[in-house]
């Protein structure tokens, strides 16, 4: 092994080794599913990152006091969520941790920059059209009137995440292609002095298309999730219309549910 090599397995180790497992075995809640819960937990708050290697099942058993089998286990489970990924020679390694966003009026961007996940922008489409008779009524322009359309890839470490449709009312504000892969369309939004206030949305699933499968990196059929906002400023007036579809696989909504009095 390189000296390169061995310093990479020293550090990831290190990594794996830093974290602390509370493990109750006097709990009726399995052992294998508490440690791939707070497995999950090291993932999506940094502690362990994408690259980092856990060491083989051995060796981990060894260290927590588990079997074998209930470290296969908890380590399947991560797998088949897409957070970890068995490679042949190298061994089990993070991928990445799933976006869980809050039901709340914020943008993708912001929820990724504000977990440190490095989001990133591609801008496939920044161009003025004719807005059709559905959007120019959820944006209450007259059916014509031009709308700015943007199409836009966002990722996160490097894979994509999210693929976004945007219309916005045309004289709205300049949206130059640099500024939007630079940064967020709301961050854009409230450094032009539109303030947001509120939001309908719409959360639904569907199967991917052929496109958007080669554009989020996912077979035809894949699983989406998808979600429809038209977004409004302090005066009332509808200054955004989206269409957006997520991977499944990468994605997920986050909200609590109180009961009614």
């Amino acid at each position: 092994m390189t000296e390169h090599g061995r310093a990479a397995r020293a550090a990831n180790a290190s990594a794996f080794d830093g974290i602390q497992f509370a493990l109750d075995r006097g709990s009726p809640i399995p052992l294998y599913y508490q440690f791939a819960q707070q497995l999950e937990s090291a993932i999506e708050h940094g502690a362990l990152a994408p690259g980092n290697l856990l060491g083989n099942e051995l060796d981990i058993a060894a260290r927590l006091g588990l079997s074998r089998p209930t470290v296969r286990q908890a380590i399947q489970s991560l797998v088949d969520k897409g957070l970890l990924v068995r490679r042949r020679g190298v061994g089990t390694q993070v991928v990445h941790s799933q976006v869980k966003r809050p039901l709340e009026l914020s943008s993708l961007y912001d929820d990724l920059a504000d977990t440190g996940q490095s989001p990133a922008t591609r801008v496939l489409r920044n161009e003025v059209q004719r807005a059709s008779a559905d959007v120019a009524a959820t944006l209450g322009i007259p059916e014509g009137g031009d709308v700015t359309v943007l199409e836009r890839l966002r990722l996160t470490h490097g894979e994509p995440v999210a693929y976004l449709c945007n219309y916005l009312p045309a004289s709205l504000f300049d949206l130059d292609t640099a500024s939007l892969e630079a940064t967020g369309l709301y961050r854009m939004m409230r450094a032009a002095g539109i303030t947001l206030h509120s939001a309908r949305q719409t959360v639904g699933a569907r199967s991917a298309t052929a496109e958007e499968g080669e554009l989020l990196e996912e077979p035809e059929g894949a699983a989406l999730l998808t979600m429809r906002r038209t977004a409004y400023d302090d005066t009332g007036r509808a200054v955004e219309y989206g269409t957006h579809v997520y991977r499944a696989t990468r994605y997920a909504f986050d909200f609590q549910l109180l009961v009614r009095p």
